[in-house]
């Protein structure tokens, strides 16, 4: 009897972690579901780059041409250009977008008063919020040819910029506005990796006579280290995004030649040209090389920071 008294129980607890798993299952089944319709399910549409496709023969109806539409994307002149277009503001954006938030985070630590760094905090934040449909318009009013920077350039007798219609003066908009943009929601995470610093060691260092300088130069940033390489192996499969949204709402045909991305490219291409298969040809070769990327930021996570992503 005394046996049976002791399975019971262990039975109950049983159904219990059951009954749990139930619970926790049924949680995640709505976000589950939704990721099969909209991000499993539509992966179908990869047959489309192998395909010479048309949409009123469908999947199962259109031509297999094989390899075909890559070979034609490698031939294609301009798709050099795009790449490097792409890669050049996708590692601008990551580069300087790290210096600006890594630099501002170790500011606004210094910052004793409460209400002026949540102020400030909240003022930088802002923009990450803002969608780049209404930061664009903010964006051409102030570099247009007639815009506030242009304005002020004058006032000084300099000639007029065409920010937004100069090969030259393009990128570094795109790159400048994004980081302006992000910045101040990416230090976040700065912010944190600085409050794990143990302030004994600055003021050690205060006591050893060392200035502000070198106290960030010697505790503040090797103790950020870890986070600021986890975050940069994180960031590199972001290489070929250039951003669509920012782009998109800022270029034109006169500055293709500098600021034409990849996804700008096929949704050109793939949307406005119909050309499904040619533009689902370059997405796919986009998101390989992506893939390619997770996994080498996977394993360079775990040699620089002794874990993995996953």
């Amino acid at each position: 009897m005394a046996v049976n008294n002791q399975v019971a129980p262990a039975r109950d607890r049983k159904k219990d972690v059951k009954k749990a798993k139930l619970t926790y299952h049924a949680m995640l089944a709505p976000g589950m579901i939704f990721l099969l319709i909209f991000s499993f399910a539509p992966m179908f549409g990869i047959i489309m780059a192998f395909q010479d496709f048309v949409p009123a023969k469908g999947f199962f109806g259109s031509e297999f041409v094989g390899l075909e539409h890559f070979k034609y994307m490698f031939n294609l002149p301009d798709i050099g250009k795009v790449f490097r277009n792409t890669i050049v503001i996708a590692l601008g954006k990551i580069i300087f977008g790290s210096l600006l938030a890594i630099a501002f985070a170790i500011l606004l630590n210094e910052i004793r008063l409460k209400l002026v760094k949540k102020s400030v905090q909240t003022i930088v934040y802002l923009p990450h919020f803002l969608s780049w449909v209404v930061l664009a318009t903010v964006v051409v009013n102030l570099f247009s040819l007639d815009g506030t920077v242009n304005q002020i350039l004058h006032s000084f007798g300099l000639d007029r910029i065409n920010f937004l219609g100069s090969n030259t003066w393009f990128q570094p908009l795109l790159i400048g506005s994004d980081v302006w943009k992000e910045f101040g929601f990416n230090s976040v995470i700065y912010l944190a990796a600085i409050a794990s610093v143990d302030p004994g060691l600055h003021e050690a260092a205060s006591i050893d006579g060392a200035n502000w300088w070198k106290r960030v130069w010697h505790i503040t940033l090797p103790g950020m280290l870890p986070i600021i390489l986890l975050l940069a192996i994180l960031s590199l499969p972001n290489v070929l995004e250039g951003g669509f949204d920012q782009v998109y709402n800022l270029y034109s045909p006169i500055v293709y030649e500098t600021g034409d991305t990849i996804d700008t490219y096929v949704y050109r291409e793939g949307l406005v040209g119909r050309d499904y298969s040619f533009g689902a040809a370059v997405g796919l070769f986009r998101s390989v090389i992506g893939l390619i990327l997770i996994l080498s930021a996977n394993n360079a996570a775990k040699k620089f920071t002794e874990r993995k992503l996953f």
